[in-house]
């Protein structure tokens, strides 16, 4: 688990940006009908990104963060994990995501993916000319691994993304590194014992020598889920984050 359940994105609110905001259910291309939420600039924006959660899914943390992201301009649509194992109701702080996780697949979860794509390129979702995905954790993985995924993504950004081959020894964003047909934006942890600095360099080595536009930032000393509010001792940290963040959503989306 990345995030406490009270955990808050460490983002100022602009509080004078009308934005509008609401949950929603969406549909994927075998059925599966999952919650989402979506927030957006009033006025309108081209620019839109999918927000892919830690293992928990669909809480407070992400549909906070979709919000900062509509206040900067930004359209953004977080999706839930869980829709075919715990349906699309709100979920308890007790809820038992690691019981569903253990039930998920690359293939289902692309297949909610690209419903989220396809939403926000609708006339409904704001017929979106550049989409972006972000993730942290296992979303930061599924989020970067999307660029290989013949979305036509602008760009993929991960946080604390796991580039290494799967224990399974199924092949991860290094390995696959060739194929990422997107700009790359991975923020990482300098102090995660569960992604090694080596791992971390091997994935900046693979995406150069693919020739990727890509850039993989490491801060010294940060752990894993760094990017919380609640953790004022990266507070600096976490703001040059956010900053790279808009920074490379405004260059990749660009006309």
């Amino acid at each position: 688990m990345c995030f406490d359940e009270d955990a808050v994105p460490p983002v100022p609110q602009i509080p004078d940006a009308a934005i509008e905001s609401r949950y929603m259910e969406l549909t994927a291309p075998d059925g599966n009908t999952f919650a989402a939420f979506t927030a957006a600039p009033s006025g309108g924006t081209e620019t839109a990104i999918v927000i892919l959660p830690d293992v928990r899914g669909l809480y407070g943390f992400y549909t906070e963060l979709a919000k900062r992201f509509a206040e900067n301009g930004i359209r953004a649509l977080v999706i839930d994990y869980y829709g075919r194992t715990a349906g699309v109701g709100k979920r308890e702080k007790d809820f038992r995501y690691t019981e569903h996780m253990a039930k998920l697949s690359p293939r289902e979860l692309y297949a909610d993916l690209s419903a989220g794509i396809a939403h926000l390129r609708s006339d409904e979702g704001g017929a979106a000319r550049a989409v972006l995905t972000i993730g942290f954790c296992i979303g930061g993985r599924l989020a970067v691994m999307a660029a290989a995924g013949g979305f036509d993504l602008a760009g993929v950004i991960g946080f604390y993304c796991w580039p290494a081959d799967g224990p399974d020894g199924s092949p991860g964003p290094t390995s696959r590194a060739a194929e990422l047909a997107a700009p790359v934006l991975a923020l990482m942890a300098g102090d995660d014992p569960g992604i090694p600095l080596s791992h971390v360099r091997a994935f900046d080595e693979a995406l150069a020598a693919a020739g990727l536009d890509h850039e993989v930032v490491t801060y010294p000393g940060t752990p894993h889920s760094f990017f919380d509010a609640k953790r004022d001792t990266y507070a600096e940290e976490s703001a040059d984050a956010w900053n790279r963040v808009l920074r490379f959503a405004a260059r990749v989306s660009a006309p």
